[in-house]
């Protein structure tokens, strides 16, 4: 089970909802970045779970990938979903085997953004100022 905490800049008030550090699902592996360039927080995915299956390959078009190669062929390295589609994604129903599919850290704007691993507590993209991770938590996801 993933969490999702709110964190907040007591000096610029810079506020985001992330997981701040890295962390798992059933389905999904998350690592909190700070994009230098956007100057903001984001959740990763660093891992999803697929089918491996022949008959749900094209169930996958999802993931932003042409569907015209078979996945162990493809020479374009993979683009991340964002945390949000992986959240949201319905589970796949009847399926026996699957694999997981390792990601590189990257900016969800924009792949040539400059990223960091960010675990709190640590400081703010914006003023430097470390932030405070409010006591509840925001969301259980998965």
């Amino acid at each position: 089970m993933g969490r999702s905490y709110w964190f907040e800049c007591s000096k610029c008030g810079y506020r985001a909802k992330v997981s701040g550090g890295t962390d798992r699902g059933f389905h999904f592996y998350v690592q909190t970045v700070s994009c230098r360039d956007c100057r903001q927080l984001y959740d990763a995915v660093t891992r999803l779970k697929v089918p491996d299956e022949p008959n749900a390959r094209n169930m996958l078009s999802n993931l932003r990938q042409p569907s015209s190669q078979p996945l162990s062929q493809r020479r374009k390295p993979r683009q991340p979903p964002s945390f949000e589609s992986v959240l949201n994604r319905l589970l796949f129903r009847g399926v026996r085997r699957f694999k997981w599919i390792y990601f590189k850290l990257q900016c969800p704007v924009s792949p040539f953004h400059c990223v960091q691993n960010w675990n709190a507590p640590d400081k703010c993209p914006r003023c430097g100022l470390y932030l405070d991770r409010d006591a509840m938590v925001y969301r259980i996801w998965e």
